[in-house]
């Protein structure tokens, strides 16, 4: 693995659990089969992370609470990211990645159909809590299987396909989940996902093949909390990404009261960002196979200047409306390359360190929406967050940059 973070091109050393050669029995089409089961899974997930947001007034009325009192179930479900995601990578080191996958997928699909059947406020919450816990650790495990399928050159492209389920979960997989719980209750939105979670399980046991990835050891995982570069890579995507958190947290409000979008095309917004996430991965994924660290560097800075663009574009209903597409691409196009870094950086402790990368993006998002907030409390308007945030975007380049004149060792 690398060792030392100013020498990191792209796959500059296969991955520690990467073999010589992919196995014979891996064809092509196997191979894609395999990519597409994985990135159903975070098809499932996208679609159970976001759709409660729209959901609460529902979820509010049929539970006899707030809509403010609601919105926790939203945060139980980050705070079970966050939590899940390095103590599930950490005490299943030893288990083979396939066999980790299909558990994962299993307590997701549970904690979904809690949620389906909890009859009262506490009980939902903590639901909501138990489906998060999977969440980081799949996605970590995911982007590892896949990396090691692609082999090498082909990693962040690899990785950037497992995220493109959460990315068309924008697109399709939360507005169908929508209108489904409010034509027929809030409930059965989290029923669709706990049936495509089960498809899920499925196809992982069918698809993805049982690969030779060396497992390691509770202490080889924790590792990876000694390497300053771990932590470095972790600071970039919960600072950089927190920019355009603070501005799609109130994105609504942004679009109908400053750029005077219609309430009904708001929904339409949503989606373009959710098109511009497809875009994104696909274009993240081949500039970071091209070059990981130039890549980042790019993917960030681009990140920021959009950001500062939108300042003056959200004040035109048309260029809002594409810098809201242009956002959805920016911020997924940083994910690959940043997610390959993590990979590279942790050397034998990958696991861990891919899973807490989802983590910090949960932490970017309470970061974000926190700061996003503050602003328009403080009366600076609507478009102070995206001035916030490219502040924020410059701020994670800053990192990066130390990050890659530092040593990684230790």
């Amino acid at each position: 693995m690398t060792t030392t973070a100013s020498a990191c091109p792209p796959d500059s050393a296969v991955p520690a659990d990467a073999p010589a050669a992919a196995p014979a029995a891996d064809s092509r089409p196997g191979r894609a089969r395999a990519m597409w089961a994985l990135a159903l899974g975070g098809f499932g997930i996208g679609t159970t992370e976001f759709v409660a947001m729209g959901l609460l007034p529902d979820i509010a009325t049929g539970l006899g609470v707030s809509e403010p009192t609601a919105g926790h179930v939203v945060s139980a479900y980050a705070a079970g990211v966050v939590v899940g995601a390095p103590l599930i990578a950490a005490l299943t080191a030893r288990l083979p990645r396939k066999t980790l996958l299909i558990a994962l997928m299993i307590a997701f699909t549970v904690g979904n159909a809690a949620t389906v059947l909890a009859p009262n406020y506490g009980l939902l919450v903590a639901s909501r809590f138990v489906a998060g816990l999977p969440h980081g650790a799949y996605f970590g495990v995911a982007a590892l299987v896949a990396a090691h399928l692609a082999g090498r050159g082909q990693r962040a492209r690899a990785v950037a396909l497992v995220m493109m389920g959460l990315s068309v979960a924008n697109v399709v997989g939360v507005p169908v989940a929508s209108w489904l719980g409010m034509a027929l209750g809030w409930r059965s939105a989290f029923a669709l996902v706990a049936v495509i979670g089960t498809v899920t399980v499925a196809a992982i046991a069918a698809w993805v093949p049982a690969l030779a990835i060396r497992t390691t050891s509770v202490s080889t995982e924790l590792g990876a909390l000694r390497r300053k570069q771990v932590w470095m890579t972790l600071a970039v995507a919960m600072i950089g990404f927190g920019g355009v958190f603070a501005v799609y947290t109130y994105i609504s409000t942004t679009l109908t009261d400053v750029a005077g979008v219609s309430k009904g095309l708001v929904p339409v917004a949503l989606m373009l960002f959710g098109i511009g996430m497809v875009v994104g991965n696909v274009v993240g994924g081949r500039v970071a196979d091209r070059a990981l660290v130039p890549g980042i560097f790019t993917t960030m800075t681009t990140l920021a200047v959009l950001l500062a663009v939108f300042v003056a574009a959200a004040h035109n209903p048309y260029t809002a409306l594409a810098m809201v597409f242009l956002l959805g691409a920016g911020c997924a196009a940083v994910g690959p390359g940043l997610q390959i870094r993590l990979m590279d950086v942790a050397e034998d402790a990958q696991t861990l360190a891919a899973s807490l990368n989802h983590a910090a993006f949960n932490l970017a998002n309470a970061f974000g929406a926190w700061i996003g907030g503050a602003v328009i409390a403080a009366g600076f308007g609507y478009t102070a967050p995206a001035a916030v945030g490219t502040v924020l975007a410059l701020a994670g380049v800053a990192v990066f940059a130390l990050a890659v004149r530092l040593p990684s060792a230790p």
